[in-house]
Parts: structure tokens; sequence; C-alpha cells
């Protein structure tokens, strides 16, 4: 296949333009370069420097490379900044994704795969969570995602350009070119491996209160190799809707903290400081839909598997991009 990557410079985007290449598939990535790193694109890939905002830019780069199918990465993903600067989320993860969703359907694009997140549940009721969970974003960037997931649900039904929104939980790990480099981090394993490095003085625990077995926060971690996969999965299926990509297991920000202590071997300083406002408890994934339909199978969804590619990868870049 020929397939057109939007955002293929960031974290996710990166490792699957590397993962699709290595399978044999033609790559064209289409980056502003926003928050991605030029370094970060394969070299095998086509690479085009444009904005999603510019919506004859996109027209003409899917015009142009007639890709079979389309991967969209490119949104903004900060839930902080999205509850201080909304707009600039429903902006870019909605208004700019009307543009590529239009290009795609111009030029006959058979699918696009939606990078989704699962934020569009907000504070689910039920763990683990299936994708028959209510929907209740607490946040914009979580509900600019659940917006465009319906645009593309109509478009596919009024249209019939085939669609599927995969809803992520904790992306994680690296590939062995590719790997996390976010400007501000926010993310727990990389910000624990910076303490780890002494680049950060210690690391927050938020909450110990919580109804855990350790009182702390529980996550679904899944490597980014195996989300790669899901998107290839997606593509090469006509399955159109929302599906979960998650390990399925449960892992605390204590579990976590020894993981890296671990594999790393370094020391380091950790505080309890109060809870987050809107923190859940737990966040686990239900994930046998995709393996069902998909025929997923993840590779490396055990903890420790992933905070050692992570490291790995940090070991060997440890500037990141150094952009």
């Amino acid at each position: 296949m020929h397939i057109l990557i939007a955002g293929g410079a960031g974290y996710i985007g990166s490792c699957c333009v590397e993962y699709l290449l290595d399978l044999g598939h033609q790559v064209t990535v289409f980056d502003a370069l926003l928050n991605g790193h030029r370094s970060a694109i394969d070299p095998r890939a086509d690479f085009i420097h444009g904005n999603l905002a510019d919506q004859e830019a996109i027209h003409k780069a899917v015009q142009d490379c007639r890709p079979d199918g389309i991967i969209h990465f490119a949104a903004f993903i900060e839930v902080g900044e999205s509850m201080q600067n909304p707009l600039k989320y429903f902006r870019n993860n909605v208004a700019n994704a009307l543009n590529l969703c239009q290009a795609a359907a111009d030029n006959q694009v058979r699918k696009i795969v939606f990078s989704s997140t699962a934020a569009v549940y907000g504070m689910p009721k039920n763990i683990p969570i299936t994708e028959s969970e209510a929907t209740h974003p607490i946040n914009p960037y979580g509900e600019a995602k659940l917006m465009f997931e319906k645009i593309l649900r109509w478009e596919y039904e009024l249209k019939g350009l085939k669609y599927t929104a995969l809803r992520y939980f904790n992306a994680a790990g690296a590939s062995e070119k590719y790997g996390e480099d976010h400007h501000p981090e926010s993310h727990l394993i990389p910000l624990i491996m910076e303490a780890a490095e002494g680049k950060r003085e210690q690391i927050s625990i938020f909450g110990d209160d919580y109804n855990t077995p350790d009182g702390s926060c529980i996550r679904d971690y899944i490597h980014v190799l195996d989300l790669a996969q899901a998107h290839v999965l997606a593509l090469e299926n006509d399955f159109c809707g929302s599906l979960n990509l998650g390990s399925g297991q449960g892992h605390s920000v204590r579990e976590v903290i020894e993981m890296v202590r671990k594999v790393t071997g370094k020391a380091f300083k950790v505080v309890t400081v109060p809870r987050r406002p809107g923190d859940p408890a737990s966040l686990i994934a239900d994930a046998s839909a995709a393996r069902k339909i998909l025929g997923w199978a993840p590779c490396y969804d055990q903890l420790q598997t992933i905070v050692e590619s992570a490291w790995h990868w940090r070991c060997q870049h440890p500037d990141g991009y150094g952009d």
C-alpha cells in the first residue's frame, strides 16, 4: 500500500512510519513540524512539509500521491493545555482535521485510520473499559477527539469514506530508531527516566489515597509498536467504527516507578503530592474487540519490555532528537 501519514514526525507517527516501511509499504509523511522532529522521519519515507490548516496544501498532497489509505496522527495532545486554551485544540484537532477528511473524500481515498484516545470516556463507570462505555470527555482534548470520531462516522454513513478510530490508552516504549521526545514532557515513563538521568530533581506521585492496592493511580500502558501493528491491520480491514487499544493490564504509578528503577539501576527521589483534579483511580482497556475484529496480537505488552525499550532509546539519544 501507499500510505499518507499526517503527523508522521511525532512520537507514535514516527514509529508507525518505520513499521510500515519495514513491511514494504510506501509512505508519505505530511507534517508541519510544530511538535514533531524532522530527524524523526524515516529517510525511506517521502516528506511533505505542510500544515493541515492549509486546505490547498493537504488537498494537493493527497491528490499528488494518491494514497490507498491515510493515518491521522496530527493532533495536539496535552490535556492540561487543552484546559487552558480550548480553542487551540478545537481549531487544530477538529477544524484542521476536516481539511484532511475533505481531501480524502475528494480524492477517493479508501480509508482513514484515526488516532483517537481513551480520554473520550472521561470518568468511566466500568473497568475494564469496553467500547460500549458511555463517552463523556472531561477536557477539550478528549472532546475534540470524540467530535472528529463523530464526523468520520457521518462521512462514512453518508459518503462512504471508510474509517477506524483507534482509542489509545497510554502509549509508551520505543522502536529501535525512534522514541519519545516531547517538549514539554508530560508522560509518566519518560518523566521518571528524566529523574533517573538526573535531569529532574524528583518524580511526583499525585495522590496516594486512591482505592487501589498501593494507593496510586493505575493505568494501562501499550507499546508503540503494538499500536503501529493495529494501524496496519485497521488499514487492511473493512471495519468501520471505534476500537480500544490497550494491554488489558493495569500498572500503578508506584509499580512503574519501581520498574524504571529496576531497568535503569538508578536511584532518584520520589515525593507524594496532592491529587490532581479529574484523575480517575483506574483506567484499563478491554481491547478484545480489536483482537477479534482486526486479528490484533500485541507482542510487547509486558511493562518491563516497554520500559526497557524506552530506556534503550534514551541511552542511544541522551539529548532526544536535539532539535
